[in-house]
């Protein structure tokens, strides 16, 4: 059982690539990614192809690993296909780590592709959110967590019809009005989250948004479910981001200067708790399982990047991965300690709401940024010396919480 490093980390820039494929956009990262570990392709033993688009988007249902690394030039080696919702690469990237710590593979490759953006098929680009999560119960998980937000006051525009949106805004909505409700976060500590990361996008070449929101301005968007507005929300987003994972003896072999070391993975999925059981959240069981196998605390992280698919999202898991109390991830956020400059920043990527949010993709382009980060190569939105980097990355909906869950803690290379 060796440590495992990534060695290699790119992405696309994000955007509606309307004249990109997924196998375009597969090259793309791929090409980067081994440049980036000074590796030729028949250095790679094993890979992991995470994409949940295509099926319902294109009719590729199966395969679509092998389709799109075929014609990257990979051929003969085992290729796995993962769908885990937004999840999915975080998900590859777990298990293309068990499988070089146990010695199946020296390197592997982790890539995370996706195309959201059909304009001739509008109505099943929304249609396709609904199948991350269990349509049987949907109804009823949705009727338990709006009942979740009952006795809160709500203003008049909470009742108007929002217009075409996906069906997650409605379940992040009903979650902020929990949270409001039992801590007392308010809709201005959900609009910091947004203008925050919208700032620190600015910096990040690869976003798909870059310029800068106020507080107020997020405030006044387009209301899409009451207290979220359009700024709260990410995008839906076409790109792509590929890693390259190799065991401590293909580092030495290589002689990999700019490695960053896996220090632990905790995976989680949804329980049966009841919504006041906050404390049970699977974010929080899979973050504990990832600090225990890092052997390392909250306190020890120096930059982390969150699933903020909407504003609340931050809040929600800042808490959950133990940078504060409970009803305590608003005040944080107002405080400016997540702030680029701050004592944690979080999501200096621009993090989903502003960098993107291509759902196959979007865990590994999470570990992109934190391996850019530890490797000090960031530039203008650089974090000054972090050792220990956290992405948590959650992936659609069962019950009152994400279905899935992968909280990965890096560490920055020996210098």
């Amino acid at each position: 059982m060796s440590d495992v490093y990534i060695i290699g980390a790119a992405m696309t820039p994000l955007n509606k690539h309307l004249t990109l494929s997924v196998k375009d956009l597969t090259a793309l990262s791929v090409d980067a990614a081994l440049a980036d570990a000074e590796i030729e392709r028949d250095d790679v033993q094993a890979a992991w192809f995470c994409n949940t688009r295509q099926g319902a988007l294109e009719g590729q249902h199966g395969v679509r690993g092998q389709a799109a690394l075929r014609a990257c030039g990979f051929a003969g080696i085992a290729i796995f296909n993962t769908d885990n919702a937004c999840a999915s690469s975080s998900s590859g990237l777990m298990q293309a780590y068990a499988a070089v710590k146990a010695g199946l593979a020296d390197i592997a490759l982790v890539v995370g592709a996706e195309k959201m953006n059909y304009p001739e098929k509008r109505e099943q680009m929304f249609e396709a959110f609904k199948g991350s999560w269990d349509r049987d119960l949907a109804d009823q998980h949705m009727r338990a967590l709006l009942a979740a937000g009952k006795g809160m006051e709500l203003p008049p525009e909470a009742s108007e019809a929002a217009g075409e949106r996906s069906v997650f805004m409605d379940i992040y909505a009903a979650q902020a009005r929990f949270h409001m409700k039992t801590f007392g976060t308010t809709r201005r500590q959900i609009a910091a989250v947004a203008a925050k990361n919208h700032c620190h996008s600015q910096f990040n070449p690869n976003a798909q948004y870059r310029f800068p929101m106020t507080v107020d301005e997020v405030l006044a968007d387009r209301l899409i479910a009451w207290p979220i507005t359009r700024a709260m929300c990410a995008p839906m987003s076409d790109g792509s981001a590929a890693l390259v994972i190799a065991s401590a003896g293909a580092v030495a072999r290589l002689g990999s200067r700019r490695a960053v070391a896996i220090r632990g993975i905790g995976v989680s999925s949804s329980s049966d708790r009841s919504i006041e059981e906050y404390d049970k959240h699977l974010t929080r069981v899979a973050a504990d399982r990832a600090y225990e196998r890092a052997g390392v605390g909250p306190a020890d992280i120096s930059v982390a990047e969150l699933h903020d698919a909407s504003a609340i999202a931050e809040i929600i898991h800042s808490e959950n991965v133990g940078f504060c109390a409970y009803g305590e991830g608003g005040p944080l956020v107002e405080s400016g300690d997540t702030t680029l400059g701050g004592r944690l920043p979080i999501n200096v990527s621009g993090g989903l709401l502003s960098k993107g949010h291509p759902i196959g993709a979007t865990g590994a382009i999470q570990i992109v940024e934190l391996v850019t980060q530890l490797r000090g190569e960031a530039g203008e939105r650089q974090v000054a010396t972090p050792k220990l980097g956290l992405a948590e990355n959650g992936g659609g909906f069962h019950g009152v919480e994400e279905a899935a869950c992968v909280v990965t803690i890096l560490e920055a290379p020996q210098r």
